[in-house]
């Protein structure tokens, strides 16, 4: 099946991110290009961007390949996250339309009813969902970019577990749609940071291999969130 050339770029990115492409391994044109059904053109182009995302490095003698983030660089992730998502949140309180607001409560009931029913298969897709609507209701086009991008990275370098009490994770998102629609802006900042730094406890790294060893340990459960 052949590949648009314009999702040349999501088609690497998505298999880095799978773990397809395993870190520090070459990224060489002509397979990539085979493997997608595109040109080397369009391969080319994609891994100049997923350079600048940080998902490609290259190197000398070797040239493109899957970065190796440190454990510094994966911690500092989710420190980034719990300040952009805060931001969000306010902006989503001071531009958010109806159809957010609609679907932001509609995801919070589907989470709840799926706790009840102890549907948790699904809980973390609609989690990811949740904070991509509320990303877009801050009418912030560059926010949003940056929180996708960063969830991208997150779900590279991370697993995350179950929250030892889902009800009271989507308590907590409805709580911050009400601020949202309250427009209380302050409100949505302080419940999304609060969130955001409850959360931080689940994430765990994945597979250290290939994850470069930072030169300072770091305590990723308890150190940014």
């Amino acid at each position: 099946m052949r590949i648009p050339a314009y999702s040349v770029c999501t088609a690497i990115r998505d298999d880095i991110i799978a773990g397809v492409f395993a870190r520090g391994s070459r990224l060489t044109e002509e397979p990539l290009a085979r493997r997608y059904g595109v040109s080397r053109v369009p391969v080319r182009e994609a891994l100049r961007t997923l350079e600048s995302e940080g998902f490609v490095v290259t190197r000398r003698h070797a040239g493109a390949c899957v970065a190796e983030p440190t454990e510094r660089e994966a911690a500092d992730l989710l420190e980034i996250r719990t300040l952009l998502e805060p931001m969000g949140a306010a902006g989503a309180a001071r531009r958010r339309t109806e159809t957010h607001l609609k679907v932001l409560r509609g995801l919070v009931r589907l989470g709840q009813e799926r706790v009840r029913r102890a549907q948790g298969e699904d809980l973390r897709s609609l989690g990811g969902w949740f904070q991509e609507t509320l990303a877009q209701a801050s009418g912030s086009a560059a926010l949003t970019v940056l929180l996708t991008q960063l969830g991208q990275k997150i779900v590279w370098m991370y697993t995350v577990e179950q929250p030892a009490d889902p009800g009271e994770f989507w308590a907590e998102c409805g709580a911050i749609v009400e601020a949202v629609a309250r427009r209380d802006a302050e409100r949505a900042r302080f419940l999304t940071a609060r969130h955001a730094e409850r959360g931080t406890a689940l994430y765990r790294l994945r597979d250290q291999t290939g994850v470069r060893a930072s030169q300072h340990g770091v305590n990723t459960a308890s150190g940014s969130h």
